[in-house]
């Protein structure tokens, strides 16, 4: 798909797409082969700021393989190419093992090593981060939170109450046990994305 039309034409795009994510700062629907991100706090677009930078980092050093790119980048959107997500268990994102998992290759170990040590970056064993290409190895989908900004921004903000935190309870509609965003101790909408709790 040309980015260029995807850009002009992005608000009519978002009423065609299918919402196939939300966390605690970005709303993620697809449409076509991208992925077009919403940002629901600014935490969400320094989130998206930091993949760009990194990304340009990792492709200087041959790197990007396996990593997202950032096709566009404003302070309402960020466009990525579209990977397939990675099934739940039990209705739970889970941890990836990095070092045996036959679907990472070895350019993205590397890669996180460089994002964890070298650019502040962290929680890459999220299965919530990852997608898989057309050959079904992993892709970094999900990488611009760095330690910085979660101590010093997240984490307050979700001590507040502000931005969700996951919880694992039974959804109050359809009575499933799974991952539920939760903002803050007083929210007592348990209910699940798919059942309507869109913030």
């Amino acid at each position: 798909m040309n980015i260029s039309k995807v850009v002009e034409n992005i608000e009519g795009l978002l009423k065609q797409a299918d919402m196939i994510g939300i966390g605690s700062t970005r709303k993620v629907y697809r449409f076509e082969d991208i992925v077009i991100k919403t940002f629901l706090h600014s935490i969400g677009y320094a989130q998206s700021k930091n993949e760009d930078q990194m990304y340009k980092s990792l492709e200087m050093q041959g790197l990007e393989k396996h990593i997202a790119p950032i096709l566009f980048l404003s302070e309402k959107y960020v466009v990525q190419p579209f990977y397939e997500q990675l099934p739940l268990h039990n209705h739970c994102s889970y941890d990836i093992d990095l070092e045996n998992d036959p679907r990472m290759l070895e350019d993205l170990k590397t890669a996180i090593e460089v994002i964890d040590q070298e650019l502040d970056g962290f929680d890459f064993k999220d299965s919530g981060n990852y997608g898989l290409n057309e050959e079904g190895y992993l892709v970094l989908i999900d990488y611009g939170m760095t330690k910085k900004l979660y101590e010093e921004q997240w984490v307050p903000l979700a001590e507040a109450g502000t931005l969700p935190q996951i919880r694992f309870e039974k959804c109050r509609v359809c009575n499933i046990e799974k991952e539920l965003r939760m903002y803050g101790e007083k929210d007592t909408d348990n209910r699940c994305m798919t059942c309507g709790k869109d913030y």
